[in-house]
């Protein structure tokens, strides 16, 4: 290439902000859970996976067998709204086979986890202002109940919904004023009775947002467990109450799974964890999923004349992108023929313990350790210290994330190994007696 490695970032930067990892990805040398520098070499275990949104890791040998198939996709980018393909055939098969929940047999796709949580507004808002004006209650439904720290996107209707701990993500920004309740997340050791207690109010100012807007709340929506917010979670009980809630008020229940969808919780959608009294109405997905997208289940069809009936109620140019199709199709069967959804379950607990570990010979700085699977965190007293763990870290040569204000969360890809996760440690572990 024209560019060397060493000057990307500045060539980048006469344009756009170039305030990213220092890191330059070799996208030839990149293999498993290792990213390579191209500047120098040097490799790198990845336990941020691309922002959770690289499942398998770099170059998989079934992927590499298969790139024929990627570059006849990557050459034309096909309008999939209207013109169809076998590719497209394969792929819509594969999700449905492999990924896609019966309980919810609607798909839609788009380009972009955002969008994606975007046309699961609008199915609701269709939805619910269909079955007001037919009762007679007007055009009325155009409201959405969301949680305080959660992140759906940076676009439109999302930056109404979304609370990031950098302001600097909706700052300025028009938005909607759309009822904001709290999150009666877990904090670990667990105390039951004041979470109960945080649900309670919770649950309170759900139906006081409820009350205020009669009628008009079409949707209430929540990440299974905040990601950018703090890896927070929540009890089942909880799930259990918002369900019932949805349920009595004709108000549409969204579970946002961008990032907790696909395997990283041991389970392929985050909401499998818990029964069936708490299934969503619809969910968003993207990130490990390449394409961008909704599931919904058979309650929209309580309008006849819903989005999935009625042309051009929902659609875009591409409807996704082809490439990202054939590749989602690779990367479903490589995750359904290596058990990686189960693997991520056994390795999460093996990380978990390690995890653990980490915590008690660390107390002064490690606490609150929670995660399911492989989607794990953990926090330290504050966000000063965070942010030098993180380039202690990195320094070790690692790469993770931080979230909320003051955590630590791993994403690490599905089919790391246990001889990977004892590395990580190590490297962590390095690099806290370096605080």
């Amino acid at each position: 290439m024209s560019i060397t490695p060493t000057n990307v970032h500045k060539t980048i930067a006469k344009h756009m902000l170039a305030d990213g990892m220092e890191q330059v990805i070799d996208l030839k040398k990149s293999h498993g859970s290792w990213m390579v520098d191209a500047r120098d070499g040097k490799e790198y275990l990845d336990l941020f996976s691309m922002f959770a949104s690289l499942s398998i890791g770099y170059n998989h040998p079934y992927i590499l067998e298969n790139k024929d198939k990627l570059t006849t996709a990557a050459l034309n980018k096909v309008t999939n709204s209207d013109i169809y393909s076998q590719e497209m055939a394969e792929f819509v098969e594969t999700m449905g086979r492999i990924a896609q929940p019966d309980y919810l047999p609607y798909a839609f796709y788009v380009e972009g986890g955002a969008l994606a949580v975007e046309n699961a507004l609008k199915v609701a808002f269709d939805w619910k202002m269909r079955k007001n004006i037919a009762s007679g209650k007007g055009e009325k439904g155009t409201k959405v109940i969301h949680f305080k720290e959660c992140f759906h996107g940076r676009s439109g209707y999302t930056m109404s919904l979304t609370d990031s701990p950098d302001p600097r993500k909706t700052l300025f920004f028009p938005k909607f004023d759309w009822p904001r309740v709290s999150n009666p997340k877990m904090t670990f050791p667990l105390n039951e009775s004041a979470v109960a207690e945080a649900e309670a109010k919770s649950i309170t100012e759900i139906k006081a947002a409820i009350s205020a807007n009669l009628d008009d709340i079409a949707a209430l929506i929540i990440e299974p467990i905040q990601g950018e917010g703090g890896d927070n979670h929540f009890r089942e009980e909880f799930f259990r109450e918002l369900r019932t809630i949805c349920d009595e008020n004709e108000i549409m229940l969204i579970y946002d799974e961008v990032q907790t969808g696909v395997g990283i919780t041991g389970k392929m959608w985050a909401h499998q964890h818990y029964g069936e009294d708490c299934r969503p109405d619809i969910i968003s997905f993207g990130k490990k999923t390449q394409i961008c997208g909704i599931f919904v289940s058979n309650r929209v069809d309580e309008v006849e004349n819903n989005v999935f009936h009625e042309s051009s109620r929902l659609n875009s140019t591409w409807g996704g992108n082809i490439a990202d199709m054939v590749r989602i199709t690779l990367y479903l069967n490589v995750i359904d023929q290596e058990g990686l959804v189960q693997k991520a379950a056994e390795n999460g607990e093996y990380l978990m313990n390690k995890l653990d570990v980490l915590q008690e010979s660390n107390y002064n700085n490690v606490s609150n350790l929670r995660g399911r699977g492989l989607f794990c965190a953990f926090d330290l007293p504050n966000s000063d210290l965070r942010d030098k763990l993180l380039l202690l870290i990195a320094d070790e040569g690692a790469l993770m994330l931080g979230c909320g204000t003051q955590s630590i969360r791993f994403r690490p890809h599905l089919n790391i190994s246990k001889d990977e996760i004892d590395t990580g440690f190590k490297m962590i572990s390095r690099a806290i007696s370096k605080l």
